[in-house]
């Protein structure tokens, strides 16, 4: 139902929907602040009651509820706070949970080309931001937002009522002192802050993005002499950031001495008002409750206009997610990445590869990389896909297994891809890149993600089948860490590990592209060899493909078949 009413909304507004936790949640923390906040108006207005009859002198009989009423309200206002943080953020925290899990949901379909934007996009440290903090940001719609405004509000209007139940002159001008205040206090803010609780985000992004591309580039910047300018770009993006934060603080406190302005000016309006009726029905202790209780209610009512503030930000939160996130829309998923969903969850019964006509292009860009292949692919061969940079090799790797649509007829097993899930694609061909991934965990858990149920024994074979047995024994058994990134592991040693993962996950056909890119020219020979020969060692039926996309020459005792884009298949 919620993905039918996001559908319905704007990106925006559809985020901003699943941020915010279900009625049966939310309404608790809404009932026991509004209790709190009650509670705190109440014990002002009681306490101003006894000490002023109390400077009466009245039996003490006349003072006792009012006695236990102030203890009343004091234990009530600490306890329904308590208990109103404790809800309050409980829902918060599993809607954001959700929103969290959603969001990711909604990214799979597109990763990753779909989320490759173009040269205006946002770059790696910006969309990290954008799924953390700027998700994170979503939390306070519903605390910062929405139960602030609704509490404000009712504990306002029954203010404003009681007052006017003990003189309805002074609930008039606690009401009007109220509506002037909120009106001046969003203006003032809006005009001071407005514009950088807009852009706090967006700075923030663009920060950790310059950060980020500043600490995983900094070898090559120190060699060329190029740390001094990036620093400067860093300290440009802290400043503006610093600035936004700065102008909303700023506005911030000019809402409060408004509030705390208008305050007071309440409180003297209600005694101008209540002294005239001084012995008209109205008591002295009733006078002390009118002139006190507009303090209450305006430090309740300040959360109100900071609110305002809050949605601004969480809504340019919300809009930089959305944008991260176009399948919160389906109809705004690129035309050149696969619909999600689509196709039939079903396994080819050949994995034999036909291309006829095949073409693609990359997200955003109006030339295709390539177009009008042919090819037939037949099992247990050993292709080599090559081509000058830029000639679309990278693309048919990411076509061959379903990150990118294709015009032209890609069949796998006599039956369109097109036709067959994503998923079901992906278990036929797999793909290791040029830079695989490695996670910052041992060796163990490197592999155990192709195929979590294999042992030890298992995992220790498959890297000597891929030589690198003897480089784990060395660094003392399959728990030894890679490192941040593969960081302590070489280019040769990453392909290797790829490789290994292929062989766990038993693709039929696997891809790889440009293996020996990152790899010193001594050792791509023998590591190509290696690829080839480990990748394809199965015979008969369970003979495996082996398609490989490089720049650099391949001997021709290792193929059965080359392919040049642009070019007509070679024998």
């Amino acid at each position: 139902m919620s993905d039918l009413r996001a559908r319905a909304d704007s990106p925006t507004a559809a985020v901003l929907r699943l941020a915010q936790p279900p009625i049966r949640r939310f309404a608790p923390g809404v009932f026991f602040g509004l209790v709190s906040a009650l509670s705190s108006v109440g014990l002002l207005a009681t306490s101003a009651w006894l000490i002023t009859r109390a400077a009466e002198q009245p039996p003490i009989l006349f003072l006792g509820a009012a006695i236990v009423g102030v203890r009343a309200l004091a234990l009530s206002r600490a306890a329904s706070r308590y208990v109103e943080r404790l809800s309050s953020h409980d829902a918060a925290f599993r809607q954001l949970s959700a929103l969290r899990i959603g969001i990711y949901r909604r990214l799979v379909p597109l990763a990753p080309d779909g989320l490759r934007g173009d040269a205006g996009g946002p770059g790696r440290g910006d969309l990290l931001t954008r799924l953390v903090s700027d998700v994170d940001e979503l939390q306070n719609l519903p605390l910062r937002v929405v139960q602030p405004l609704v509490v404000t509000v009712l504990t306002a209007v029954l203010s404003v009522i009681g007052v006017s139940i003990v003189l309805p002159s002074a609930g008039v001008t606690l009401a009007v002192a109220l509506v002037l205040a909120f009106t001046a206090a969003v203006v003032v803010q809006s005009a001071i802050a407005g514009r950088a609780e807009r852009s706090i985000a967006p700075l923030r992004g663009v920060l950790s993005d310059r950060l980020l591309d500043y600490v995983s580039n900094l070898d090559v910047l120190v060699a060329y002499d190029a740390v001094p300018e990036r620093m400067t770009r860093v300290e440009a993006a802290d400043t503006g950031l610093r600035i936004a934060t700065l102008a909303r603080a700023g506005g911030a406190g000019a809402t409060f001495a408004i509030l705390s302005a208008l305050a007071t000016l309440a409180s003297v309006a209600a005694l101008l008002v209540g002294i005239p009726a001084l012995g008209h029905g109205l008591q002295g202790p009733a006078l002390t409750v009118i002139a006190l209780v507009p303090l209450a209610v305006f430090e309740v009512v300040a959360s109100a206009p900071l609110a305002l503030g809050a949605f601004r930000q969480v809504r340019a939160s919300a809009a930089r997610v959305a944008d991260a996130t176009p399948t919160m829309i389906p109809a705004e998923i690129p035309d050149e990445v696969p619909e999600p969903g689509s196709g039939v969850d079903r396994q080819p019964t050949s994995s034999m590869v036909e291309l006829l006509g095949l073409g693609a292009r990359w997200p955003g860009e109006t030339a295709p990389a390539f177009d009008g292949l042919d090819l037939r692919v037949n099992r247990g061969d050993r292709i080599v896909i090559e081509g000058a940079s830029g000639s679309g090799k990278t693309t048919l790797a990411h076509v061959l297994v379903r990150f990118l649509g294709y015009s032209g007829s890609y069949r796998i097993g006599g039956v369109e891809a097109r036709e067959l899930s994503a998923d079901a694609v992906r278990g036929i061909v797999g793909l290791c890149e040029q830079s695989p991934y490695l996670f910052d965990e041992d060796i163990r858990q490197n592999l155990l993600f192709a195929h979590d149920t294999v042992t030890d024994d298992e995992l220790l074979a498959v890297l000597a089948r891929v030589g690198l047995a003897e480089w784990t024994r060395e660094r003392g058994g399959l728990s030894a860490r890679v490192g941040d990134d593969g960081a302590l592991v070489s280019g040769g040693q990453a392909q290797r590990l790829a490789l290994a993962r292929a062989l766990l996950a038993d693709f039929p056909v696997i891809v790889f592209d440009e293996p020996t890119a990152n790899v010193d020219p001594v050792r791509a020979s023998e590591l190509m060899r290696d690829i080839l020969s480990v990748a394809s060692d199965a015979h008969g039926e369970d003979s495996r493909t082996v398609i490989v996309i490089s720049h650099t020459p391949v001997p021709d005792d290792l193929v059965t078949q080359r392919v040049r884009l642009g070019a007509p298949v070679l024998p």
